[in-house]
């Protein structure tokens, strides 16, 4: 029998496959782009930099929405000048600190506990349903983080010994937890009007941190390669992945779009190893299996 044409509903839904897919390549390939930055540009100046041509980029995309959006929005201010400072601008300047002293190998499994601790703050805060299934998740997630960040040893474990990245990646991830379990309170309005002011904070709330690093001697303005990362920063992990992930959430919904967020630390892993020469220890991939197998529990002991 001659292969049947897709219908329009299976259709759509490759379409969004692929569009969860490379957000998720773009998302991962952040951490090659840490690493690759260090020597390049000072962390703080590469959040300010980045988002600042986020905003350039988006503006050039939404400003109907926002024009649109604006009667709503602006009663938001001070919401999203806090969003954006722990969400973005945090999140990306501890992500870009860690980079300093820890492997892209180690950014991109830590990042994937990133749901783990979204189960974790909405059950916190919203005393959000954790069913057994949820919980063995969680555990196994925990464990597979403490032993990145003890780097496989038992004795530095014992010795409660954890890398200055590792450390740095992990409050970078509990800072996007709370980001991501806020999201539940954000305004009535279009997700490109919603992520393009959500640039716009990040890009002035990252604003100081420019200064303190300067005033501590740490600036360093971005050279030749600099500028190409933060311009490939900018486009990628910034905006095509914000906008990809938009279209196929509006497609598939949440909760199914999210189990792609578990390709991040796999992607990483494979560029780290591939771009980097990083080396990929056992204890990393037993780390990855953990932390991979523990967010798949969590998505399959949902409530119904």
């Amino acid at each position: 029998m001659p292969p049947t044409e897709p219908t329009a509903a299976q259709a759509s839904n490759i379409r969004a496959y692929m569009l969860l897919t490379l957000t998720t390549t773009c998302w991962a390939m952040n951490a090659v782009l840490g690493r690759l930055a260090v020597g390049e540009v000072s962390p703080m100046t590469l959040v300010c930099l980045r988002w600042l041509l986020v905003v350039v980029i988006l503006s050039m995309i939404s400003y109907r929405h926002l024009s649109r959006d604006w009667p709503v929005l602006k009663n938001y201010v001070f919401y999203f000048l806090v969003m954006g400072a722990f969400g973005f601008t945090g999140f990306n300047m501890l992500f870009y600190l860690a980079a300093h002293s820890t492997t892209a190998v180690n950014i991109g499994i830590l990042q994937g506990s990133i749901p783990v601790f979204v189960l974790i703050g909405a059950f916190l805060i919203f005393r959000n349903k954790v069913t057994l299934l949820q919980a063995v998740g969680v555990i196994l997630t925990i464990v597979g983080v403490i032993i990145v960040a003890s780097g496989g040893s038992f004795a530095r474990l014992a010795g409660l010994e954890i890398n200055l990245g590792d450390a740095l990646m992990l409050l970078a991830c509990v800072l996007y937890s709370g980001y991501t379990v806020a999201l539940r309170t954000r305004p009535e309005v279009s997700a490109l009007s919603f992520i393009s002011m959500m640039a716009l904070a990040a890009f002035l709330t990252s604003i100081p941190f420019v200064f303190i690093e300067a005033g501590l001697g740490h600036f360093q303005a971005p050279t030749f390669d600099g500028w190409i990362i933060i311009a490939i920063v900018a486009l990628f992990p910034s905006s095509i992945a914000q906008i990809s992930f938009i279209v196929g959430v509006g497609i598939l919904g949440p909760g199914r779009a999210s189990v792609f967020v578990n390709l991040v630390p796999v992607f990483a892993s494979i560029f780290a190893v591939t771009v980097l020469d990083e080396p990929f220890e056992f204890f990393q991939g037993a780390a990855l299996a953990l932390v991979l197998f523990g967010i798949w529990l969590s998505e399959k002991g949902k409530p119904a």
